[in-house]
Parts: C-alpha cells; sequence; structure tokens
C-alpha cells in the first residue's frame, strides 16, 4: 500500500514557511485532479532584499496573484519555473513574470497533442510560451539557493521536476503526488517514460519531495518503491482482467476503479490505456484495431 497523506491542512492564499529555503501558498483552485488546490513554491531566503525563484505559479486566478506578489514585497524574484504546462500549474507564470519582471523557464511545448476524446481538469494551457526553455541538468542558481532540472516525462512529455541542492529536495510537480496516484494520459502521457522517470527519482535518494498539489513526502525511499509497485500490480491486475475475458477499458476502468471517486474515471480510462499502450508494445497483449480507448483488446 502506498502511505499516502491526505490530512493536510489548508490555508488559502498565506505564505507558509515549510523549510529554512521554501515557502508555500496555496491556490484555491481544490478539485478531483488537484486535491486542496496547486500550491505554489517561493524559493530563497525570507528576508527583505532577498532574490528568490517561484515555482509553479498556479492557475489563472487574481486573488493568488495577489497573494503571491504580497508574499514577494520587497524582495526580487530572479526566475519563474513551471513543471509543465497543465492549466493548474502554468498561466498565472505570465502575469506574475509581468508583475515581476522575472523570466519564465520551463520545458518545451508538447510533443504530443492532449486526447481530446475524454476531458480532465488538467488540460494543457496552450498560450504557455516560456521565456527560456530548460533542458535536464541545467542548473539555475539565485540568493543562496541553487535549482538543477530533471527531466521527468510520463504525466506530460515536457514534464520537468526541479532539485534544491541545499535540502536536497525535489519539487516533483505530479510526477508524484503524496495524495495519490498520478494520471498518465495518452497520447501525450507516456507509462513507460513514466516508469523510466520515477526510477530515475528513486536513484536520487532525496530527502524530501514537494509536490504541486498536496503534503510533502518526508520519507521519499519506502513511498516511491510503493509507488513503483503499485504502477506493476495495476498492470498485474490489468492483465489479469483480460484474462477474466474483459475486452474493452470500459469494462476493466469499474473493477479496478471500484473504490475511486467517479469524476476520476474518464482520467482512469486513460490511465488504463497507457498501461495497454505498454503491454502492446512488448507484445503481451494484442489490440484490435489499435491500442485506443474504444479498441479491443486480448491476451497475446
Amino acid at each position: 500500500m502506498i502511505p499516502f497523506v491526505r490530512d493536510f491542512p489548508v490555508r488559502y492564499g498565506q505564505s507558509e514557511p515549510v523549510s529554512p529555503l521554501i515557502r508555500r501558498v496555496i491556490a484555491r483552485n481544490p478539485g478531483p485532479f488537484t486535491f486542496t488546490g496547486t500550491g505554489t513554491y517561493l524559493i530563497g531566503h525570507n528576508r527583505p532584499g532577498a532574490g528568490v525563484a517561484v515555482i509553479d505559479p498556479g492557475p489563472a486566478d487574481d486573488a493568488h496573484l495577489a497573494a503571491l506578489l504580497a508574499a514577494l514585497h520587497g524582495q526580487t524574484v530572479s526566475h519563474i519555473l513551471v513543471t509543465h504546462t497543465h492549466r493548474d500549474h502554468a498561466p498565472l507564470a505570465r502575469p506574475l513574470s509581468q508583475a515581476t519582471g522575472a523570466p519564465v523557464l520551463a520545458a518545451a511545448a508538447l510533443t504530443r497533442p492532449h486526447d481530446t476524446a475524454v476531458a480532465i481538469e488538467e488540460d494543457d494551457d496552450d498560450d504557455f510560451q516560456p521565456d527560456r526553455i530548460l533542458a535536464d541538468g541545467e542548473i539555475v542558481a539565485g540568493d543562496g539557493w541553487t535549482l538543477e532540472t530533471l527531466a521527468t516525462p510520463g504525466h506530460a512529455s515536457n514534464h520537468l521536476a526541479f532539485v534544491l541542492r541545499e535540502e536536497n529536495a525535489l519539487f516533483s510537480g505530479d510526477h508524484v503526488m503524496g495524495w495519490s496516484t498520478t494520471v498518465v494520459a495518452p497520447p501525450d502521457g507516456d507509462m513507460v517514460a513514466y516508469m523510466q522517470s520515477l526510477d530515475a527519482v528513486i536513484a536520487r535518494d532525496f530527502t524530501t519531495l514537494w509536490p504541486t498539489h498536496g503534503a510533502p513526502v518526508t520519507d521519499p525511499g519506502p513511498f516511491l518503491r510503493a509507488y513503483r509497485d503499485h504502477r506493476l500490480a495495476r498492470e498485474a491486475q490489468i492483465l489479469e482482467r483480460l484474462q477474466a475475458g474483459d475486452r474493452k477499458i470500459a469494462e476493466i476502468v469499474p473493477v479496478l476503479y471500484v473504490s475511486v471517486d467517479e469524476r476520476l474515471w474518464p482520467a482512469a480510462s486513460l490511465s488504463v490505456l497507457a498501461h495497454l499502450i505498454k503491454l502492446v508494445a512488448e507484445g503481451r497483449v494484442v489490440a484490435e484495431p489499435d491500442a485506443t480507448l474504444t479498441a479491443t483488446y486480448r491476451p497475446a
């Protein structure tokens, strides 16, 4: 079992110190995909005149922008970093940049389109354009802090995480969350890439993970291994359903996600599809005609 943390008290719009170099301000956008809302992180010393970075400014929300500017009053924003371009993470980056003069840094645009047949809340911000494109392993440094980019595709093809070297901490965006597993939704979401990225995070042995939604993960080793085991178990469950005679994703989801909020079943369908695409590529499952949401599947 994944040791989720779902007891997470929230004070919307307030700047909350959570470590020597990290403050968090949570946007009031709770939902089935965002949990209690988007947590924007301010990196740097909390003192007048200090230079700070902002990670994941959040959704287009005037109240959240005002809360961020109040928290940043008297300080200099040197960088605005975005883990990926979904609408609960990226849209406020440009208004914050205009208010502070800081450049927006993120990965390149999505390499694959989003699926338009199934609506999920965290769709892509099509208007987002960074001022500077970040690649894996780049260093962004400021006033007493050092951030390293870590490419973590899977949830989104342009997903980046950011390592705070001074605290051996990872801002994991939506790649790893403490309250839930991560949506991997084709065609942009990719289960093979996701599992490879998860292994890359496990290998770094971080002290703390700071997801954009929910509480931190303070014992990452066991948590990440359980996260990985869950994905492998889900893959095995999908194979079991096919062996039991299920042939459609619409037959599999109600069985495997019976205890999950039905509002999440469209996203769960895409997650099952991501597993099936992987299994078809590995030659373990056959799709007719192709691996899609409506295809017919059977064991190879």
